[in-house]
């Protein structure tokens, strides 16, 4: 399974009074790793239509290990547990890899992406392009990174 890699820079606003990174933060930081995945890498591999509109029907975060700012990057690994017809489960890992291997987790994430159709206001399809590409990067959760209380399918009423 292949996942994406994004190095996630830190700010020095991104930390709250005691001194690590806020827990909202992070949301962002998912969501610099989704649109990079989502937008720039699919865009490159023929399966622009994400940038065209999407939306999150649900975040789900397990907080680990504390996140202090320093200078360098956060990684965070994407991949993908679930696409539907109209929707998908993006996973994510937000850690360090030390130089003898050892990994530090700070969280462990999901999110389910609704394609949109934003002149249509209402949801739509995942198209045959978008499926190939998502399905690159597709994985089972596992056990221990499993969200709990995902669903396996999502309904989103349209607008």
């Amino acid at each position: 399974m292949a996942r994406h890699i994004y190095a996630c820079p830190l700010r020095w606003s991104d930390m709250d009074a005691f001194g690590h990174v806020n827990n909202v933060v992070f949301l962002r930081y998912l969501e610099e790793a989704r649109i990079d995945f989502m937008f720039t890498q699919a865009a490159a591999a023929g399966a622009g239509e994400f940038a065209g509109g999407s939306v999150v029907a649900r975040h789900e975060i397990d907080y680990k290990v504390p996140l202090v700012h320093r200078p360098e990057p956060v990684t965070i690994e994407t991949w993908v547990t679930r696409i539907g017809g109209a929707s998908l489960t993006v996973c994510y890992e937000v850690k360090d890899r030390a130089e003898d291997g050892t990994e530090t987790v700070y969280v462990r994430a999901s999110t389910i992406v609704v394609p949109y159709d934003l002149k249509a206001a209402r949801p739509r399809r995942i198209s045959p392009v978008e499926r190939e590409f998502l399905s690159r990067f597709m994985d089972e959760p596992a056990a221990e990174g499993r969200q709990a209380g995902v669903p396996d399918q999502v309904a989103v009423a349209a607008a």
